[in-house]
């Protein structure tokens, strides 16, 4: 029989591209529909194993995505919010998360695939609110991932007849570590294990391979799909990289306990689809299910160990308590207020003093463009986020108790604050946008130009400093001198915004990077306000 190996190879691989497409699509428009708090969630209802699994099922079954479930792990972790035994619990509920596209998939629908995406776009083109253009999203992608399987199916079935693909699916069904790898390879290459296993199903369900060399190909793409974790701790720090090594043991240890029983499993699955009178699809679907939740069944237990040998197998700082509060009890709220907002006190300072760090981290990236500067500097506005929340939400439970005139006045200061601190994350972050954006775009600051902006920045990151100097100590004199140098810092912007135009007139300095340099000068002016912000606080009231 001749091949058309164009039609083949274009309707495979449009099917491949229309899949992608449409889990991505998809997954957006769940996530969109669950809100944008996941993240949060996901912090906040891992406390142990358990509840990471359980949490770990819901926030993949939410964002259709274990990749990006594991990513957002990783950088908690990274930034100190997770530790590794509970990240490992939201990993191996990830992996069970993502076998429901399988099942959906294993659903015969794929007839109703274009009647399902005019659905979803007839929400997402004609209605404005928000929550219906959402579940648009959904439906279209839902209808995309069906539509994509067909085409993928279409353009493999005729390869049942060729003889070498024959002989070559029956190696691998008589050689079960060659399908591993080729499952492995095969979701390397395409980066997502949901496409892979839907791959499979197609190849499955028009007969192109037994069941028996099937699995071996399952349990290959669920290794495979660990490179998206490998990726994402690259650069990060020792935590995130034993985060993301625990995703790639967890699947192998799995593979290599389903491969010395895979004669039994094979039986087990035919039994199972006989009574149940399963569809091809189904069959693989199930069994991708029973590998990961059975594989959470037998490791589980192994937590413990597993973070005992990770932590000798990569050994460094470990940041799971350096952003996590340390002074915010809740005992004191009802015992004692006055000591409770001492405490949310000491809190502030340890936020303040991240943001120094992240200040100087923001520097050094703009002196020696160090990635990793940048990626600790993110690390650091994180947490001063996360520090923020709580301590509000702690402020807030303090203001429901009975309070004295003094009491009243420092927790209101407090409350300030906290939220001129936060915001300095806010234009260190920015800072680092605009230096990636002035990479990323090949402009050229002069010289003359970042000899400015150091000089500034060298002042402010002193002048926050002093801030929280005086804040600690309850310095007028250091909270006057900080007012002293907030102006100082004011000058420079003018007469550095005067440089610039000059440079310009003359032709020294670009537009493009101009307007990047007077941006930074800003960011750098609007935090020597916030430090001027926290130096008013003391001098108005001794907190």
């Amino acid at each position: 029989m001749d091949l058309n190996w164009q039609e083949m190879l274009f309707e495979f691989f449009g099917g491949l591209g229309i899949f992608l497409f449409a889990i991505k699509y998809m997954g957006d428009g769940l996530q969109k529909t669950a809100g944008d708090r996941l993240r949060d969630l996901l912090d906040r209802y891992t406390t142990n194993p358990l509840t990471g699994v359980i949490a770990g099922i819901l926030f993949t079954v939410l964002i259709q995505s274990s990749a990006g479930t594991i990513v957002i792990v990783i950088g908690l972790v990274s930034a100190g919010f997770m530790t590794l035994r509970q990240s490992i619990g939201v990993i191996m509920g990830a992996n069970i998360g993502t076998t429901i596209k399988a099942f959906v998939i294993g659903f015969e629908i794929g007839d109703y695939a274009l009647p399902i995406m005019a659905i979803g776009a007839f929400l997402i083109f004609f209605f404005k609110r928000k929550m219906v253009h959402n579940v648009g999203e959904v439906l279209f992608g839902l209808g995309g991932l069906f539509l994509g399987l067909e085409l993928m199916m279409k353009g493999m079935s005729p390869l049942q007849h060729l003889p070498s693909f024959t002989e070559m699916t029956l190696n691998v069904s008589n050689h079960p570590v060659l399908g591993v790898v080729a499952g492995t390879i095969m979701t390397v290459f395409i980066q997502s294990s949901s496409a892979s296993v839907a791959i499979l199903q197609g190849f499955y369900a028009e007969h192109l391979i037994s069941l028996k060399g099937a699995l071996p190909i399952l349990f290959g793409d669920n290794i495979g799909t660990t490179i998206t974790a490998i990726l994402a701790s690259l650069g990060a720090t020792a935590s995130a990289k034993r985060a993301a090594a625990s995703h790639v043991l967890f699947n192998i240890v799995g593979t290599i306990v389903f491969l010395i029983f895979l004669t039994p499993f094979t039986l087990f699955m035919e039994w199972v689809s006989g009574v149940f009178s399963l569809e091809n699809k189904m069959q693989i679907a199930l069994a991708h299910g029973t590998f990961n939740v059975v594989n959470v069944i037998l490791q589980f237990p192994l937590i413990g160990a597993w973070v005992f040998f990770l932590t000798k197998l990569s050994p460094g700082e470990d940041f799971s308590t350096k952003y996590k509060t340390k002074h915010l009890e809740d005992d004191f709220i009802e015992e004692s207020p006055s000591i409770a907002i001492g405490q949310a006190k000491e809190e502030i300072l340890r936020m303040g003093n991240f943001s120094v760090q992240g200040l100087e981290k923001t520097f050094h990236y703009l002196t020696f463009r160090n990635k990793q500067d940048a990626q600790e500097a993110y690390h650091i506005e994180d947490a001063i986020n996360h520090l923020e929340t709580k301590i509000i939400n702690y402020l807030v439970k303090i203001s429901s108790q009975p309070l004295s005139r003094q009491d009243s006045s420092r927790h209101f200061m407090l409350m300030a604050t906290v939220r001129d601190i936060e915001r300095i994350g806010d234009h260190f972050e920015n800072i680092i946008e605009l230096i990636d954006y002035h990479d990323e775009h090949r402009f050229q600051l002069t010289k003359d130009a970042l000899e400015d902006i150091s000089e500034m920045f060298l002042l402010t990151i002193n002048t926050v400093k002093k801030a929280i100097e005086a804040l600690d100590l309850n310095s007028d004199r250091l909270a006057r001198e900080v007012i002293e140098q907030e102006d100082e810092i004011d000058r420079m912007e003018r007469q550095f915004r005067k440089n610039h135009f000059i440079r310009l007139n003359e032709g020294l300095c670009s537009g493009h990077a101009g307007v990047i340099f007077v941006d930074m000068l800003s960011n750098l002016e609007r935090v020597g306000d916030h430090a001027v912000n926290v130096a008013d606080a003391i001098l108005g009231k001794r907190i």
